[in-house]
């Protein structure tokens, strides 16, 4: 997520880019900061505006971060902080801090979609409101950040992955390289539709039948394990290895994006080890490189 400089310590250097990610509740900011903490930027959600400064000087003294920054702001900020906030970011600007607003927008409509489909609560809803009214209080209150904004994005019509997508291509994050997102599902739920790869790892042996195994995820070091001591999952790994190595230049010539998909039956072990497995591996030479696990994030 951070890499290290070589400024030598006390030193103070602004930062390259701050994002700043403010939106309707459900409108994908979660989605947006995880993505952009994926790409690098060193994230913070929900931080009080009038901290922003005092965040920006912390993280950029000592030379201990790649100096790309993101910060969510939203309605749970106190009103006094979102009423400040053109006050703050002049402040950040006196400091030669280069800054930009990205500001996430939904339709109504969707956005009560969103809640019934999730069963969240908004964070408005504690003051006794229904959800309609709690997003009409939401839009009120940020409508000052809305303002300021330097980029408006409806998601509207956006899923996960085209958010995703749009914020690595649309905002200019991606510097020229293709990014590579390593995806996991499960098949009783359907392939991803925008995949450019897929991978059936339902031949390997299945740690979900074994007791100790069925709660954790591909993730978790017993999972890992168990695949690893069989010997027909190293060589599924080290065939896909071997071809993507071989096939996945010939795409980045004039892709932006490629999709890797690896599906199971559950989409929480052999998918998911896979695609951490493959994630490292391309970490190693290649700038871009994002994780998704469908059926767990």
């Amino acid at each position: 997520m951070v890499a290290a400089t070589g400024n030598s310590a006390g030193a103070t250097t602004p930062p390259d880019q701050l994002i700043i990610v403010s939106g309707l509740s459900g409108s994908g900011k979660t989605v947006a900061l995880h993505t952009l903490e994926d790409l690098g930027y060193y994230c913070v959600d929900n931080l009080p505006a009038a901290l922003m400064p005092a965040f920006v000087q912390a993280v950029s003294r000592g030379g201990g971060f790649r100096h790309t920054l993101a910060v969510g702001v939203d309605v749970r900020n106190s009103t006094e902080n979102l009423h400040r906030l053109p006050e703050i970011l002049a402040e950040l600007a006196r400091s030669d801090v280069s800054y930009r607003v990205v500001f996430l927008d939904t339709h109504d409509e969707v956005l009560i979609k969103r809640y019934s489909d999730t069963r969240r609560r908004h964070p408005l809803s504690g003051d006794g409101l229904g959800l309609a009214e709690a997003i009409a209080e939401e839009r009120r209150l940020l409508k000052p950040m809305r303002a300021i904004a330097d980029s408006v994005i409806d998601t509207s019509r956006l899923n996960v992955h085209q958010l995703r997508r749009f914020v690595i291509t649309e905002m200019g994050l991606a510097a020229g390289t293709t990014t590579l997102l390593f995806e996991s599902f499960a098949y009783r739920r359907g392939v991803p539709v925008d995949a450019d790869f897929v991978f059936d790892a339902r031949c390997l042996p299945n740690p979900h039948w074994a007791a100790e195994l069925r709660p954790l995820s591909g993730k978790d070091a017993p999972v890992r394990n168990w695949l690893e001591a069989r010997p027909e999952a190293g060589r599924f790994r080290d065939d896909l290895q071997r071809f993507l190595d071989t096939w996945l230049p010939s795409f980045e010539t004039d892709r932006c994006y490629v999709t890797i998909c690896i599906g199971c039956t559950g989409g929480r072990h052999r998918s998911v080890y896979l695609v951490e497995q493959l994630a490292e591996h391309f970490r190693q030479h290649h700038a871009q490189v994002l994780t998704h696990h469908r059926e767990m994030d």
